[in-house]
């Protein structure tokens, strides 16, 4: 009798042999998929971030470098660096919007706190305000507290950009279905999907389900943008901005790999 082999491997799906993965929502994306937008199209649409807890100076310089060289819709970077951000793109002539978060990341600070975060960001600098919402008063059902506290962020924001954040995997679809009506409704500029910080972040469901709801803004996508195919799928879908510290460090990686031929 032959040898019968115990290891047996299971053979690939149609979409394995196809190259592809599954995502979220039932979306496919293929692996090494050919770029059908310009880099510079989608690096326009990049909010270029470090937000982590262990971030130095050098890495704020390092990613105002980054995003000045390849001219990203902003750089999104803690409170504390604002000030220095400003006067360093200053210093060297350079043009790059700068975004900093509030309320960051968990979002139960009070109002007032956020209010005056909002302020002392703008007084210091920055171009554009992502805050995170109150979700324990989304659990609650109070969307009228969500909506007055995010009229009197978007008041202190002086007339910059504002985008909210509102932590769409910590949600119910119903919840987000509401939450774009009162975004859409507080005179913010953008809903945004995810801070990175929590269970998950964008998926191209929620994008999908955000952009068919929103009436008059726009929509960020944030966290688990991995690729360039991944960006390209979130702005098909709806999303006008792309928080990511991936894709620049991709093209960069490119760029490298092209030098050495």
């Amino acid at each position: 009798m032959g040898i019968v082999s115990r290891n047996k491997q299971k053979p690939p799906t149609r979409q394995e042999k196809a190259g592809e993965k599954m995502q979220p929502g039932g979306y496919r994306i293929k692996k090494e998929e050919k770029k059908t937008m310009d880099i510079k199209e989608i690096l326009a649409k990049v909010d270029h971030t470090v937000l982590g807890q262990t971030a130095t100076w050098a890495d704020i310089k390092g990613l105002c470098d980054d995003g000045m060289k390849y001219e990203t819709a902003s750089v999104c970077i803690p409170p504390s660096y604002v000030k220095q951000a400003a006067e360093y793109i200053k210093s060297v002539n350079g043009k790059l919007k700068l975004c900093t978060v509030i309320g960051f990341p968990n979002g139960y600070n009070t109002t007032a706190v956020k209010c005056y975060e909002t302020r002392t960001a703008v007084e210091e600098g920055a171009d554009e305000i992502d805050m995170v919402i109150n979700i324990g008063w989304v659990k609650d059902g109070l969307y009228d507290k969500v909506l007055d506290e995010i009229k009197q962020i978007k008041a202190a924001c002086s007339g910059k950009l504002l985008k909210v954040i509102i932590e769409t995997c910590l949600l119910t679809d119903e919840e987000k279905i509401k939450l774009c009506k009162v975004v859409s409704e507080s005179g913010a500029d953008y809903i945004k999907t995810s801070t990175g910080f929590s269970k998950a972040g964008a998926t191209f469901e929620d994008v999908k389900l955000m952009a068919d709801n929103v009436d008059g803004i726009l929509v960020k996508a944030a966290g688990g943008i991995s690729s360039i195919a991944d960006a390209e799928k979130f702005i098909e879908l709806g999303a006008s901005r792309l928080g990511t510290s991936r894709i620049v460090k991709l093209v960069k990686a490119e760029k490298a790999e092209e030098n050495t031929y």
